[in-house]
């Protein structure tokens, strides 16, 4: 008597030429994103100047980062890059696709707004500089029309400088974020918002309690990216200030880049590294599942 013949599962055959499919992909990552940042991670425990062979020297390097002035600088001006993101290339964002919605040729109104995002961040950084530097565009307009006072330094004296160049971003920034927020508008169902019309609702209201619930999926992703971004932000500040004067408006970007290529302390700068990669991921993970937690109340 035969045994009988052993059939393959269909499900089981899928899962495997599945797997067969992401692996790939999954091998890129491996090599391009994990293997770098262990890499990097065991560089922040060494003294290495990029020859020879690194030294372990233990947790040095971290002790060196958080005890240094320049450090707490960077973290303060990271942090005011965070928030001054998320109010004016979001807010402003929001702003100009609320009020172009429902507008004839609404995408005329935005494409001014849209056009600064087709410039790389170091030609918006050369811009803004022409604009902003000592005797420069804005200073000679003040002149003509004969504005009184001091003429404030744009870029030496901090934390000015930040706040003009989160400004700069924002001229960059928010059209795409216009684009999201008008493409999130008009996905919206018009039934609740006419349903919301006839009971009364109009304005603020009608924006507060239909509206800006509706945009919620959109709008948690425009702010993570938005996040995710302002913690990286280096090619407009290199470009117009590369950090200075001094340290004054560097941010954790900036001083990886520094301690690394300029000062050649590639153990500082891995930590640094280190750091900054941490607080992105642990700032996109908290911001996620709470919005995540929320609509899960909802």
């Amino acid at each position: 008597m035969t045994a009988p013949a052993v059939q393959n599962n269909p499900r089981d055959t899928y899962r495997w030429s599945s797997r067969a499919f992401v692996l790939p992909g999954l091998l890129i990552v491996a090599v391009m994103l994990y293997l770098p940042f262990v890499w990097t991670s065991y560089l922040s425990f060494t003294e290495y100047d990029g020859l020879g062979d690194p030294e372990l020297v233990g947790l040095d390097k971290y002790q060196a980062m958080f005890t240094d002035a320049g450090f707490l600088v960077s973290l303060r001006n990271t942090l005011l890059w965070v928030l001054g993101t998320l109010v004016f290339p979001v807010g402003i964002g929001l702003l100009v696709a609320v009020l172009a919605d429902g507008i004839k040729g609404s995408f005329w109104y935005r494409l001014p707004f849209l056009l600064p995002y087709a410039i790389s961040g170091v030609a918006v950084g050369v811009i803004w500089t022409f604009i902003l530097q000592t005797g420069g565009a804005l200073d000679e307009a003040l002149t003509f029309l004969n504005v009184p006072g001091d003429r404030p330094r744009w870029l030496l004296d901090a934390p000015l400088n930040t706040f003009v160049m989160i400004i700069a971003s924002t001229w960059q920034a928010a059209g795409v974020n216009a684009l999201l927020f008008g493409i999130g508008l008009q996905s919206i169902p018009k039934e609740p918002i006419e349903a919301a019309r006839m009971d009364g609702a109009s304005g603020w209201t009608l924006f507060r309690t239909m509206t800006w619930p509706m945009l919620a999926p959109l709008t948690t992703v425009v702010v993570g990216l938005s996040i995710v971004g302002s913690l990286k932000q280096f090619d407009i500040i290199w470009a117009m200030t590369q950090g200075g004067p001094g340290t004054s408006s560097e941010t954790l970007a900036l001083t990886m880049y520094k301690e690394t290529f300029v000062n050649n302390d590639y153990g500082l700068g891995a930590a640094v590294a280190v750091f900054l990669t941490v607080v992105t991921v642990a700032a996109s993970i908290m911001y996620l599942r709470r919005q995540l937690s929320d609509k899960k109340e909802i």
